[in-house]
């Protein structure tokens, strides 16, 4: 025997509250699982190449930095050290060795050189229009 009306159905209700009470406690479970590692130092040990053959480009311009951050384009010192000077001295070197844009940047930088000095290399090489860039390693042997 069916006493409910027949007119009105019943339509399912949704608790929320259970579901939002699992995502609580699944929140605070990834929270305090989570850890935050802050790295305050790097111990960063940098490669020695091993290098058979040593390449031999024909139309290079190597450009020796010192630790000091001087500079010297083809074994002949760079007055300043901005990224202007130098890419001019680029342009005369790449100029006098009658390679042109073809001519490949080889940066001789001494190991405890800046970061920003090579940077300031390889940004006045592109600002000269030198797109070839390689970097002088010493073998393992000659890193005593």
């Amino acid at each position: 025997m069916n006493f409910r009306p027949r007119g009105r159905s019943d339509e399912p209700e949704i608790n929320l509250i259970p579901f939002i009470d699992v995502l609580l406690v699944v929140l605070i479970f990834l929270m305090l699982s989570t850890t935050y590692s802050k790295f305050t130092e790097l111990q960063v040990k940098l490669p020695v190449a091993d290098v058979n053959a040593q390449r031999d480009y024909p139309k290079e311009v190597i450009v020796a930095v010192s630790s000091d951050g001087r500079y010297a384009v083809n074994k002949t010192t760079v007055q300043g050290r901005t990224v202007d000077e130098l890419a001019k001295a680029l342009t005369q070197a790449s100029a006098d060795s009658k390679a042109g844009k073809d001519a490949v940047v080889i940066i001789s930088a001494d190991a405890t050189a800046a970061h920003q000095s090579v940077i300031t290399v390889m940004e006045a090489a592109r600002r000269a229009g030198l797109s070839q860039i390689t970097f002088a390693t010493q073998t393992a042997a000659g890193a005593k």
